[in-house]
């Protein structure tokens, strides 16, 4: 037992926290953290509510935490059933996931279920006391969303969401190096995710197309904008530090004519006031450019996905290069990276620097993710911020949905608006 116990200073150690006071600042989620005592419970018990294949790849770094049991599974489909077994073979089995709320020994859940069941599981889960993960996006409506939200307050219950770039380390120097005025003036982000393929999964008996492939019709999903775009949306607004204030949209379905109800292809533009812009734009026909967030500065670009940045005019200072080498030394040296949750889908490498000196890492966050939720489901301190980009990461890709649904312009709801600043701003904080 003493071998398998990571205790919470190895913790900082591994998302970099130690004596780190420039990742406290651009991760505010972590700091919760730092000052956090010995509360005497060291390990938590876990249910996971759809252990299919993405809960199934969760499951893959929780049962290396040696703070995390795996106690139960609830699903109705089998084959999901027998293949979670794999992982957790002592893991107990419910066929109704309220029955698993019900279990008073369990702690908290994940929730990686269709996208139309998250809401009930979610606010079900919050009833029952339950500490809860739910996998992006979080709501099937902007409306469900703020619910969701609220009851998260209203509950006192620790809340994650599925949004693993805030833990991916490229993604956090990308952050410190951007809002510090590394490369200017941020007037723009393009961001893109680029496929070639159907996006079906094989369905043994006709009658369960609809059941196991949920993301391709609208009772059950918006699609691209749900399901890739929340992602990349939360990058944007995290370079930009605030929320955008109108959304103009265009969506078709011009290829897989296989009977899918949602867009094959999207594009949405979110805009400021004083001018800046977030581009989003999928295919899933054409996967040459592949997948990327492109922050465009005046003096320079990054690109967080390769872990490349890019100067306008000329070469960087070796000085310059000494600090981003430093900055590495001392906040990633033990990182366990661990595999990634979908294959690199970037484009052909252009020149350039690494921001990273092993060049692209592989992991995307999702084992730090996982690692934090249990760790704040044991000390019982929700980290800041957490909540609130999960939020806003689902209702920017569920307001530029309905804006190509009504082909409207339309301005930022806000109506539901949260008491929450962008990183250190007072911009776009409104009370519930």
């Amino acid at each position: 037992m003493e071998e398998k116990q990571i205790n919470r200073r190895k913790f900082l150690q591994n998302l970099g926290m130690v004596g780190a006071g420039v990742l406290a600042a651009t991760s505010p989620w972590l700091s919760v953290f730092s000052d956090v005592k010995h509360t005497g419970k060291e390990r938590c018990r876990i249910g996971m509510i759809g252990p299919g294949s993405r809960g199934r790849f969760l499951l893959s770094f929780l049962v290396q935490n040696p703070k995390a049991d795996i106690v139960a599974i609830a699903d109705v489909y089998q084959p999901s059933i027998d293949e979670a077994l794999k992982l957790v073979p002592k893991a107990k089995v419910y066929r109704d996931y309220r029955a698993l709320l019900a279990d008073r020994s369990i702690d908290a859940v994940i929730v990686a279920t269709p996208l139309n069941t998250h809401y009930q599981i979610v606010m079900g889960a919050f009833d029952a006391g339950k500490d809860v993960y739910c996998e992006k996006s979080i709501g099937y409506t902007i409306e469900e969303c703020y619910n969701m939200y609220k009851r998260h307050l209203s509950s006192g219950k620790i809340f994650f969401t599925g949004q693993q770039r805030l833990f991916d380390p490229r993604y956090i120097k990308v952050m410190d190096l951007v809002h510090r005025g590394t490369f200017g003036k941020i007037a723009a982000v393009h961001a893109f995710w680029n496929r070639n393929g159907d996006w079906r999964r094989e369905v043994p008996d006709p009658k369960l197309e609809r059941f196991i492939n949920w993301r391709l019709y609208k009772a059950s999903s918006h699609g691209l904008m749900t399901e890739l775009a929340c992602h990349q949306l939360q990058v944007g607004t995290w370079a930009l530090g605030r929320l955008p204030d109108k959304v103009m949209g265009h969506g078709g379905l011009t290829f897989w004519k296989d009977g899918r109800e949602v867009y094959d292809n999207v594009n949405c533009i979110y805009t400021y006031n004083t001018g800046e812009k977030i581009t989003y734009g999928s295919v899933i026909s054409n996967k040459f450019y592949g997948l990327e967030e492109q922050i465009l500065g005046n003096l320079g670009t990054v690109e967080p996905e390769k872990g490349k940045y890019y100067f306008e005019e000329v070469a960087p200072a070796p000085a310059f290069l000494q600090m981003i080498n430093n900055w590495e030394n001392t906040l990633f040296d033990e990182i366990p990276f661990a595999g990634t949750s979908w294959a690199p889908e970037t484009a052909n490498t252009n020149n350039g620097e690494y921001i990273l000196d092993s060049g692209r890492p592989k992991t995307d966050g999702t084992s730090l993710l996982l690692d934090a939720f249990v760790e704040a489901v044991v000390t019982q301190r929700q980290p800041k911020n957490i909540a609130e980009e999960g939020y806003y990461a689902s209702l920017l890709c569920l307001w530029g949905h309905e804006a190509m649904v009504r082909g409207e312009i339309l301005p930022f709801p806000d109506q539901y608006k949260i008491n929450y600043s962008v990183y250190g701003t007072k911009e776009n904080s409104q009370a519930i």
